[in-house]
């Protein structure tokens, strides 16, 4: 039987989301544990699954993809302790890797989704993918516009330059992708979905939608350090 999420583990994220203080965490701790165990579960039978086609997920455990729920409150005005959901991120080199990936967040309140693609790259690597969007257009848009792609994740987001990046000309056709700094794309997960005995299956099929797009923009970064 495939895993699923426990109805008390959404439950504990929302209760957080409004009840963001150190006291309430620490009356709460148990739960607190019984719910990253049952997501750290999920995810290791998560990781079994995707093997089938991303060998990087054979290399990992649950308990190394998943981020701490503890914030660093130290340069933020926001100075909630606690983050109000579970996030794990499978990519090579494990959670912290700048390379293109695949993100799992759980929330309460409607807020999961799941997400792959390049966030936030260095200038070397954003340049690359910028040049391989550039040189191979075609390409990139059979994956991102293709109509299944679309109606799992719709536009492509991520944050953009307001002008036109450097080297490359306003009326090039690729502009529109080639002004991205962050290229992702997002598959929001409804609580109904997320509880649902067939949730595994919901993931799986948006990680094998978003393969060819993360094989892509991680094939110009190969070269990188080569030369």
């Amino acid at each position: 039987m495939a895993a699923t999420i426990a109805k008390s583990t959404l439950q504990f994220l929302s209760d957080l989301s409004r009840n963001n203080t150190r006291e309430w965490f620490a009356e709460n701790k148990a739960r607190y544990e019984a719910a990253r165990k049952d997501y750290i579960s999920f995810l290791d039978e998560m990781l079994k699954e995707m093997t089938a086609f991303e060998p990087v997920a054979g290399t990992q455990t649950g308990k190394d993809l998943i981020f701490r729920i503890y914030r660093d409150v130290r340069f933020s005005n926001d100075k909630r302790p606690y983050k109000d959901h579970f996030g794990a991120y499978v990519a090579g080199g494990g959670r912290k890797s700048i390379l293109p990936g695949y993100y799992l967040h759980l929330a309460g309140n409607n807020n999961s989704f799941l997400a792959g693609g390049l966030w936030m790259p260095p200038a070397d690597y954003l340049k690359a993918v910028r040049q391989e969007i550039d040189y191979s257009l075609d390409e990139f848009t059979q994956i991102v516009e293709a109509p299944a792609f679309k109606k799992k994740f719709g536009e492509l987001q991520g944050e953009q330059l307001k002008t036109t990046p450097k080297g490359y000309e306003k009326d090039n056709p690729a502009i529109a992708y080639l002004r991205f700094k962050s290229w992702n794309a997002v598959m929001p997960l409804s609580d109904k979905t997320v509880l649902s005995p067939g949730f595994m299956e919901v993931v799986m099929d948006g990680f094998k939608s978003l393969k060819p797009f993360n094989d892509f923009l991680t094939a110009p970064l190969k070269e990188i350090g080569k030369e």
